[in-house]
């Protein structure tokens, strides 16, 4: 007896259709996020770099990217090669902005952003972070013989920001009510902001401080410049990287975390951040903060 096939209805087949149709997209959309996957096919990773964040991810005399956060993602790379049993990984970089880094990220050009990027909740609607690896103050940097001291000295002057960070927000949000009349100038790297202030077309640059410390130190004539006001706000820099992808989290966040608490992670500190770097042999000299401090005894993604 032949076996009785019950007519599917319209609404039901064209869902079983639309579902279908949309497995590929799914599973294409899993394997984009999935970094340890797309490292073991490509033998390959791509760190971003930023050009100028001193200390953290810069160039050297060679162009070569160095840094805290290039070291850190290095010994990521080396957890990597042990979970997937891989013998060598190419490691590729790529340059990134305050202006396009988080884009980069999300379309795949970069693995893991290694620079000096705010562990912001809003930004983690769009990437992901590993554990603060350092937490500082949002300052000013401005000329010893400016006479600026203050936010409120700032009135009528120019401020020099970088380009996609969140400062010259951070400063109105400190105006409170003093209705400051300050005209923004955008440089596209923290080097091209700090030359605004050196060159004169602007009489402050508003960042993280170690960031401006780091500027001061490569400077020409660094007693010329000195770092002043209220903080506008404690931050926290983490490594950046695609957002639901659990398994690489779970390993950046382990190997983070364990530099932390092994006593590494402040070994690098010091290193680039107590002692002369390349390519000038210059020593940026800031001392680790209590926030940092913080940070290493306790672990946290959670941004601000």
């Amino acid at each position: 007896m032949p076996k009785l096939r019950l007519p599917i209805p319209f609404g039901a087949a064209a869902l079983a259709v639309a579902f279908a149709a949309l497995l590929p997209h799914v599973a294409a959309q899993a394997q984009e996020n999935d970094t340890l996957a797309k490292i073991k096919a490509s033998g390959a990773i791509t760190f971003g770099y930023r050009e100028s964040s001193f200390g953290f991810s810069y160039l050297d005399g060679n162009l070569k990217p160095v840094g805290y956060s290039i070291e850190i993602c290095n010994r990521i790379v080396e957890a990597v090669k042990t979970e997937l049993k891989l013998p060598a990984i190419e490691i590729k970089y790529q340059a990134v902005t305050s202006a396009n880094r988080i884009p980069l990220v999300q379309n795949g050009t970069v693995d893991i952003e290694c620079g000096s990027t705010t562990n912001l909740v809003e930004r983690q609607k769009q990437v992901a972070f590993s554990p603060d690896i350092f937490r500082y103050n949002v300052r000013m940097l401005v000329k010893a013989d400016s006479g600026i001291r203050s936010i409120a000295d700032l009135q009528g002057k120019t401020v020099a920001t970088t380009t996609g960070t969140t400062s010259f927000r951070l400063l109105r949000e400190a105006d409170k009510g003093r209705n400051l009349e300050v005209n923004n100038l955008g440089g596209k790297d923290h080097s091209d902001s700090f030359l605004l202030v050196e060159s004169g077309r602007a009489q402050a640059f508003v960042l993280d401080d170690i960031l401006l410390a780091g500027q001061i130190a490569n400077a020409r004539n660094p007693k010329d410049f000195i770092i002043t006001g209220e903080s506008l706000r404690t931050e926290n820099q983490s490594l950046m990287f695609r957002k639901d992808d659990p398994a690489f989290k779970a390993l950046v966040d382990r190997v983070v975390s364990g530099m932390m608490k092994s006593g590494e992670m402040e070994k690098l500190y010091n290193k680039w951040f107590m002692s002369p770097i390349p390519p000038k042999g210059i020593n940026i000299n800031y001392p680790l903060n209590a926030e940092t401090k913080e940070a290493f005894a306790n672990p946290s993604s959670k941004g601000i």
